[in-house]
């Protein structure tokens, strides 16, 4: 059985997001809302979920309140939809 790489993934989600005024007015951009429940931070997420790469940070800064609240509450292990990794 071959061994497996160890991967930390650090994604950078703290972008001010000025070409994207008015829905960054009040947040980041990477906390934008799209469709309805998701965020744009969602896809990123979902990439490294779905690419077997679990250990990852999530890197904000700039109007971080309501980013961090949306991860907290949307990518918690027993809230999000499973796949066979336990991800969406």
């Amino acid at each position: 059985m071959p061994r497996r790489t160890r991967l930390l993934a650090m994604i950078m989600a703290g972008g001010k997001g000025d070409r994207l005024q008015p829905l960054t007015r009040e947040r980041s951009k990477s906390a934008v809302p799209f469709g309805g429940r998701h965020r744009l931070v969602d896809f990123v997420l979902s990439n490294f979920m779905n690419s077997d790469h679990p250990s990852l940070y999530v890197l904000v800064q700039y109007k971080s309140q309501s980013l961090i609240e949306h991860l907290r509450l949307a990518w918690r292990p027993s809230s999000a939809p499973t796949t066979s990794t336990g991800w969406t």
